[in-house]
């Protein structure tokens, strides 16, 4: 079957924009192919700088027919309505109609029959549309073509489009059409400089050789595997090593069509300068790649950058890299100057320009913001094991570096910079961890903090966040959470899952409140929604790990559990309890007696509380059950009050064999009213006995 060759050629496309371009080229294809009943066997998109690409293959050469009934007006109906069926369906006369019995009364149907078109006629008509409504986050208009102004909306001028459509056996045929004045055909472009004359292109695997010959690497995935390939290769054999950056490679890739992999140096005297600030100062700044030293302390930086062209230069690229290591040179020494200028000020005399700064209209200043942090963390320090002096001074510092000039430079080494600033002015190790560490972890990859002072400033700035925007009202809403309190309410869960720490989440939230000078409403139910908040997303987070979100459910639902370490505890024994054979039947069971209660208090309008009768037992299996309920509650409890969850497991294992003799032998629905009752009241107490380790009934079969 016929392939589809389709490239859009227009001045550079920013990197950023590439990928989600090529992949909404194919998917806009695609959808269009199959909903005209073109279905194909495969597609794939490329893009760089100047062009995007489109290969789909194995398309039929033509739509299939179609035929559709069209139901019309029943027989002697009004002629106006017959007439409106007759045009309506292009028949000549109801003679061409067929008559479909109907207990309403019989009604004429139109056989319409469609046939299909050629497919490169379908391609003609929607590719067209699909360039004109293209969903660019940024597109221009620009010039005017034959005397008239540009009419067409693309992320920067489009030159030429190249369509064509055939068998591979055959000579591609171009898929006609024009956008904007630009004609379609088979002619497309080389590199820039290296082979700008006009190439003609038949299909894909011509198109892609042609390209290469004329320097030109089509597929991103290739040219980043080059450039990092090329990247190493050249580090190596100075002696170096390459930093990898995945964000950096990809931005890259999507600058270059012929990468060509250079390196330069820059003054040692810059070395001097944190690693991560020069790290940012040559990534941000002039997109090139950093290498370490192997043969220093810790693989410090060496003073030498990798630079990527899009140019094989007659003179080896010495010019290239003179011209890069100039800028570099002036923006280290820019970096240089703000580093040393930071080093002057203490951290701390610069909190006081927080007092003009507004954190939020309705949680007051940064100031006070850290106020509120410290206060908090000399709560949550005893909790954690750390020291509450040097706990509370983390809090204070922590945020200072967010007015220096570096960082006004680079976000991106916020608390990194305060840790350098911290230690430069001598304060304890575990304070500078600290000022760098308590924005952490900062997604699910992130590394959690250990350092007690670290996990306390981490906690108390993320519990402060959740209360904050929680008192406020200003909750993450579907898709919605321009405040990360999703992030921060992970950040929570792992800081004291990965710590093993012990605290009550609700009684840290009330504390954190109890310092807003906002109050809401509903100030006293916060902490339990907050709780809530945060089991959703303890739910995720251990469903991403393989364990069942329903256990979480189970659990929580015992009310009162706030230990998120003890709830992530007991839904790991639950979970491996549920897997044996014991758990498994014990489940069967204790549904099977919810159920019957169920059923039977909104029969009789109540619920059978209380403990049973023990002169009612006639059969032996009820005494069974009703002692080995009495044993388990027993050891249950003890094991849970030691927090041994494996433990209660076990206790709860032992209750499998009278249930299960229970129900083989024993009608619950008696006919003597009190017995009934009795047999209730007992089924009542397996769930109450269950309940010691989790609320089965929310436990999925």
């Amino acid at each position: 079957m016929p392939d589809l060759l389709l490239e859009l050629f227009s001045e550079e496309i920013p990197a950023r924009m590439q990928a989600k371009a090529a992949d909404d080229l194919r998917r806009m294809v695609t959808d269009k192919l199959v909903a005209e009943g073109l279905v194909y066997d495969g597609a794939k998109a490329f893009a760089t700088p100047r062009r995007l690409a489109l290969t789909v293959h194995g398309i039929p050469v033509r739509q299939p027919d179609l035929k559709t009934e069209r139901r019309g007006p029943k027989i002697g109906a009004p002629d106006a309505a017959v007439q409106g069926f007759l045009k309506a369906t292009g028949l000549q006369s109801l003679d061409e109609a067929k008559i479909q019995r109907d207990p309403k009364g019989d009604f004429y149907i139109a056989l319409i029959e469609k046939p299909g078109r050629d497919a490169i006629d379908v391609l003609a008509e929607i590719l067209p549309v699909i360039i004109r409504t293209f969903p660019w986050p940024k597109s221009m208009r620009w010039g005017a073509r034959s005397g008239k102004p540009g009419s067409l909306n693309w992320v920067r001028p489009l030159h030429a489009i190249t369509a064509t459509f055939g068998l591979e056996t055959e000579e591609p045929d171009v898929v006609k059409f024009s956008v904007d004045g630009i004609e379609t055909g088979q002619t497309t472009y080389g590199h820039r400089f290296l082979a700008p004359a006009p190439i003609s292109v038949r299909r894909f695997e011509d198109y892609e050789a042609k390209l290469l010959a004329a320097k030109v690497v089509l597929d991103p995935e290739r040219r980043k595997d080059a450039i990092l390939t090329d990247a190493k290769q050249l580090a190596f054999a100075q002696g170096f090593e390459l930093v990898e950056d995945q964000n950096l490679l990809d931005e890259v890739a999507g600058l270059v069509e012929w990468p060509v992999v250079l390196m330069g140096s820059f003054d040692q005297e810059f070395l001097a300068t944190p690693s991560e600030v020069i790290r940012a100062t040559i990534r941000n700044n002039q997109k090139c790649f950093v290498v370490s030293d192997p043969k220093s302390n810790e693989g410090k930086l060496a003073a030498k950058f990798i630079l990527v062209a899009n140019i094989e230069a007659t003179d080896g690229g010495a010019t290239i890299i003179a011209g890069n290591e100039r800028v570099i040179r002036a923006r280290l020494s820019d970096a240089k100057f703000f580093y040393e200028t930071d080093l002057k000020t203490k951290l701390e005399d610069r909190l006081p320009k927080f007092e003009q700064i507004v954190f939020h209209e309705k949680l007051g200043t940064q100031a006070a913001r850290i106020k509120r942090i410290e206060r908090l963390a000399a709560e949550i320090a005893p909790l954690v094991g750390a020291d509450v002096a040097k706990a509370t001074r983390a809090a204070h510092l922590a945020k200072a570096d967010l007015l220096t000039e570096v960082v006004g430079e680079f976000p991106e080494v916020q608390g990194l910079m305060g840790k350098y600033y911290a230690l430069a002015q001598g304060e304890d190790a575990s304070v500078a961890a600290a000022c760098e560490e308590h924005y952490k972890p900062q997604g699910p990859a992130d590394r959690v903090p250990t350092d007690p002072v670290s996990v306390t400033a981490a906690l108390a700035d993320k519990i402060d966040t959740l209360v904050g925007f929680w008192a406020i009202d200003e909750k993450p809403t579907g898709s919605k959470d321009p405040y990360a309190l999703r992030r921060a309410a992970l950040g929570v869960i792992r800081l004291i899952a990965e710590n093993a720490l012990r605290l009550s989440l609700m009684k840290v939230a009330a504390s954190a409140l109890a310092g807003l000078s906002v109050k809401p409403a509903d100030a006293q139910k916060l902490p339990s929604d907050l709780l809530a908040f945060c089991a959703d997303r303890l739910k995720v987070q251990l469903r991403e790990q393989g364990a069942r979100h329903d256990l979480v459910d189970a659990v929580f639902a015992l009310g009162g559990q706030d230990d998120l370490l003890m709830i992530v505890r007991r839904v790991e024994a639950l979970g491996k309890f549920l897997d044996s054979d014991d758990g498994r039947n014990l489940l069967a069971g204790t549904k099977r007696a919810s159920n019957i209660l169920s059923i039977e208090e909104k029969k009789d309008k109540r619920t059978f509380d209380g403990a049973p009768d023990a002169a009612l037992y006639s059969l032996d299996e009820e005494k069974a059950l009703a002692k080995a309920i009495g044993e388990v509650k027993t050891e249950a409890s003890a094991a849970v009050a030691k927090e041994d969850f494996a433990a209660a497991m076990s206790a709860m294992a032992k209750l499998r064999p009278p249930v299960d003799a229970f129900f083989d032998k024993v009608r619950v629905n008696d006919d003597d009213a009190k017995v009934r009752e009795n047999r209730l009241k007992l089924l009542n107490e397996i769930r109450s006995a269950t309940r010691a380790v989790a609320d089965f009934s929310k436990i999925q079969d």
